[in-house]
């Protein structure tokens, strides 16, 4: 739009079908964002204008609500279902308060897509190897890059906490800094944006698959969630003596009862769950312990008034509205309804059959699709119109024979 449109309040309207639109680019059947297809108003948030500090020519990114044409948030939005879910802490007087861990992978350009990812060309010729994990020095020639990035940042108004080499080849991550979930997710979803474009005017692509790199660790979204009481802004997980509350164990027993059913929610990508099948630090399970991260629930050491659990299951590829959306859904779901967790978990442990999750998107769809209470939380329409959108890109990933089946199965007799 122009910004001459856009100062004139110019109202920008857009298919309700786009909402369900898959990332191949096709829609599932109209039946399942209305027959008639009729439009949205796509409404700007006043915080969330933003001046592109990337671009040449002057240009504006502003993130907008999905609203239906009667005013009302439409159903099928992820960040209409994240202000809901708020809406209804708010309604307790409690007010979530969250944090995000991104990682993701820098690599060189990749011209053909079923050729591997390579880390760029470092100052000395050479490509990294992977033993940069933590490492205050790098040779990886990536200085500039981040460099504009920290300053893009700054001009966007996104604070950041920490950035840090992870453990896979050209691997990094960031963690934001907590706040309002919104706020978060809005703020989650512009770092990934300005990461992708700063990349290519640096030469170099980035990539927040979940698991771009074989026999690499795969990149994570854990998010960080705790709940303050509006009235005083007390964490209500922790009591006046620093213990843990009623509300800290029903908190986690209901991220425990939703854990399994929003998997497809947390992992929305046939790739997401190549990461979770070698489980060190992508945990696929629903256990809780403290300061573990074999647990899908982790409780990082803190002071009580900094309690918190970390949601270690969602992916750098998940939908951060979404994913906060759900995560604290579910343990709203478990405050409401007084569920206790299972007992914690320490050390190397099995996984009970009743904390293990789906293992693969068709597994995690089938547990979303017999899911009332996903049904519950986010109304039958955005549930029905996500698998159906889900279910067309797993078909289209059936409908292509990968390099590994040509190469180990054609000798087979």
């Amino acid at each position: 739009m122009t910004a001459e449109g856009f100062l004139e309040g110019r109202r920008l309207q857009m298919a309700r079908g786009v909402l369900l639109q898959c990332i191949m680019g096709g829609y599932p059947p109209a039946r399942f964002y209305g027959s008639d297809d009729g439009d949205l108003a796509l409404v700007p948030d006043p915080a969330q204008i933003h001046r592109l500090p990337w671009s040449k020519h002057p240009r504006a990114f502003a993130i907008c609500d999905a609203d239906e044409l009667t005013g009302e948030s439409s159903s099928l939005s992820t960040r209409g279902q994240l202000k809901a879910v708020i809406a209804r802490y708010a309604a307790r007087g409690l007010a979530p308060v969250v944090a995000t861990e991104l990682e993701f992978f820098v690599f060189a350009p990749n011209a053909d897509p079923t050729q591997p990812f390579q880390p760029p060309l470092g100052l000395d010729g050479r490509r990294e190897d992977g033993h940069s994990a933590f490492s205050v020095s790098s040779n990886n020639g990536l200085r500039p890059f981040f460099s504009e990035v920290y300053e893009c940042m700054a001009a966007l108004g996104l604070p950041r906490d920490t950035f840090m080499h992870e453990m896979g080849v050209s691997q990094f991550e960031i963690n934001l800094l907590h706040g309002d979930p919104l706020l978060l997710a809005d703020q989650t979803f512009l770092f990934k944006h300005l990461l992708k474009e700063v990349a290519l005017k640096h030469g170099l692509t980035v990539v927040c698959m979940a698991k771009p790199l074989a026999h690499t660790p795969g990149s994570s979204m854990h998010i960080h969630q705790s709940i303050v009481e509006i009235a005083s802004g007390r964490n209500v997980f922790s009591d006046k003596a620093g213990e843990p509350t009623a509300t800290f164990r029903h908190f986690i027993g209901g991220q425990q009862a939703g854990m399994a059913d929003f998997t497809a929610l947390f992992a929305p990508n046939v790739n997401s769950y190549q990461r979770l099948c070698h489980p060190f630090a992508s945990p696929n399970n629903a256990c809780w312990s403290h300061d573990n991260r074999a647990a899908g629930l982790r409780i990082p050491a803190s002071s009580p008034v900094a309690r918190r659990v970390e949601n270690r299951l969602p992916g750098a590829d998940a939908n951060p509205y979404l994913a906060i959306a759900a995560s604290l859904a579910a343990g709203l779901h478990g405050i409401e309804n007084e569920l206790e967790p299972s007992e914690a978990i320490q050390g190397e442990f099995v996984v009970p059959d009743n904390l293990s999750l789906p293992c693969t998107l068709h597994a995690a769809l089938e547990r979303l699709k017999r899911s009332q209470l996903a049904k519950e939380l986010f109304g039958k329409e955005f549930i029905e119109g996500y698998i159906a959108s889900k279910t067309m890109e797993l078909t289209s990933f059936f409908d292509e024979i990968t390099p590994w089946e040509r190469r180990v199965l054609a000798a087979q007799a």
